[in-house]
Formats: C-alpha cells, sequence, structure tokens
C-alpha cells in the first residue's frame, strides 16, 4: 500500500464518522474540495462507490460501512499505543475529546478542569456540549458524562459529582394565571417547556418519584429547547412550567423569581460519572483528565 493510500484511508474514516464532507474537512485542517476529490479518486482506484452523496447529507454504501467498520477500530488501536509512548515524556500532552450535556459541563466538568489546563499546558481537551446519547465508541469520543443510572453496563463508570435532582418550577406570573398542580399528572393541563434530546429527536418524559412510585409524564406547551439556561430563562418570563435540575435555578428560587413545585415528588438520583470503554489504554493524558473529575466527597 502506498503511503497517499493510508492518507486517503484516514480522510475516508472522517468522512464516514462525520457523516459530512464539511465538518470531517475543518477537522483534518484541509479544503472540501480537495477532500471530496481525494475520496472520489480513492473510490476510483478501488472500483467501488464508498459513499452516497446528497445535497444534504453523506452516508457510506454497504461496501463503504464494511471498510468503515472494518478500518476504524484497528487505527483506534494504532493511535492508542502512539498515545501511550507519551508515558516516556516528563509532561502529559495530547487531546481528550468527551461529550456531555450542558449542565454536567457548566456545574461539574468545566470548574474542575480549569486549574488542570493551566497546570498542564500541552494538554488539550475538547468539551462537545450536547443533551443527547451519543456512542462514544463510533463517534471516536474518549469518553462521555452521563447520570449514573444511564451508563452502559460493560463501560467502566468513575463517579465525578454528587447526587443531584430535577425541579418543577414556574414564575409567579404564570402561577396568577393557572393553579398550580397538586400531582405529576395535574401537569397535563399545563403550558409546559419541553426539553427534546438532541440525539434522538424525542422530547424528554419528565420523571417524579413518591413512596417508591415512579411517574413519567409527557407534556406539552408553546416551547420546546435543547438547552436547560433556555427554559429557564423561558419560565422566568412566565411562559410555562420548566423542569430542569435543581442548582441551575435555587438562586432564582431564593429570590422569588421562580416557585419550586412538586417538592416531595423530586427525588435525587445518582449523580454524573465519566464513561469509557474498558478497553480503552489510558494515556497520560486521559488519567489527568480522570483523576481530576473523580468525585471526591
Amino acid at each position: 500500500m502506498q503511503r497517499e493510500d493510508m492518507k486517503d484511508l484516514l480522510w475516508f474514516l472522517a468522512v464516514a464518522s462525520e457523516r459530512s464532507f464539511t465538518k470531517a474537512a475543518a477537522k483534518l485542517g484541509t479544503s472540501q474540495s480537495t477532500l471530496s476529490h481525494t475520496i472520489k479518486e480513492m473510490e476510483e482506484r478501488l472500483g467501488v462507490r464508498l459513499l452516497t452523496r446528497t445535497t444534504r447529507s453523506v452516508a457510506p454504501t454497504e461496501a463503504g460501512e464494511r471498510l468503515f467498520q472494518s478500518l476504524a477500530p484497528r487505527i483506534e488501536e494504532i493511535e492508542a499505543d502512539i498515545a501511550s509512548l507519551v508515558a516516556f515524556r516528563d509532561t502529559p500532552s495530547g487531546t481528550v475529546r468527551i461529550t456531555l450535556s450542558d449542565h454536567a459541563l457548566q456545574t461539574t466538568v468545566w470548574p474542575k478542569l480549569q486549574p488542570v489546563l493551566l497546570h498542564y499546558p500541552d494538554l488539550r481537551v475538547e468539551l462537545y456540549s450536547d443533551n443527547g446519547m451519543r456512542n462514544i465508541v463510533e463517534e471516536r469520543f474518549d469518553a462521555g458524562v452521563r447520570l449514573g443510572e444511564s451508563v452502559d453496563k460493560d463501560m467502566i463508570a468513575v463517579p465525578i459529582g454528587a447526587d443531584w435532582r430535577m425541579v418543577a418550577v414556574a414564575a409567579p406570573a404564570y402561577l396568577s394565571r393557572h393553579p398550580a398542580p397538586a400531582t405529576p399528572q395535574d401537569l397535563v393541563g399545563h403550558s409546559c417547556i419541553n426539553m427534546r434530546q438532541t440525539t434522538y429527536g424525542g422530547l424528554y418524559a419528565w420523571e417524579f418519584e413518591k413512596d417508591g412510585r415512579d411517574v413519567r409524564v409527557r407534556v406539552e406547551g408553546q416551547l420546546t429547547f435543547n438547552t436547560s439556561i433556555a427554559m429557564i430563562d423561558a419560565a422566568i418570563a412566565g411562559y410555562g412550567i420548566a423542569n430542569v435540575p435543581e442548582d441551575l435555578v435555587s438562586g432564582h428560587v431564593a429570590a422569588g423569581r421562580l416557585t419550586l413545585l412538586l417538592d416531595e415528588w423530586s427525588l435525587p438520583f445518582s449523580g454524573y460519572h465519566l464513561y469509557y470503554p474498558s478497553r480503552r489504554q489510558q494515556s497520560p493524558a486521559f488519567k489527568v483528565i480522570v483523576d481530576a473529575l473523580r468525585y471526591k466527597p
């Protein structure tokens, strides 16, 4: 295999992973036209179509998917082996990619990473804020952050934060026009501010618990967001009831801008965990991140 062919394979992996020539080109540091031309030449050289292109999307063909599934794990192993060589350096370096929610980023991960990044200037961290449920293996993240109960059993999970809870809140102006809900089922008759989960596209079902009884409610309203901050702003403005992390609204509740609802139905659950594949070989840079984020009660 020619050295140029290896580069072409790596570029193909980037396009197949990102499902976009634009995103892949930005990641590779090349132009979209150069990338597209390179992949086209590779397909002609192999005599098989690897990607299906439309005006709005890019997806692997059956042959392309087979090549992707064959190559991706091998390239990941090579990258892990190379990363392990960093152990011979005095200072951890390299890039660590983590997918996480905006709430986890603001309240847990970013506050803990700030002093670490100052101490290790050669360490780079890419934080992908997304309220969906990303597949970290397929999308080539080094790790992800989820609530403990949501982490797959085949992953290593490291606690990085205390238990917390979601709470329903509304502005006094909204409650002056609508009676406060006495039970979760009463939310059906209210204007609620919804959260759309990015990855799956569905609306988040509000979860409550009391006396061992679990209740999930599908609510409706004028507004739907994919970030908690926007939901809180809309609730303060009187557009309805929002179900958001308590630590993001405690100040607003104390100041009287929001009123806590269904308090006895809102119980804490397992806090955030950093998770990653059990077969992942930890680089010195990754170990620094894990140690920095690890929860220390």
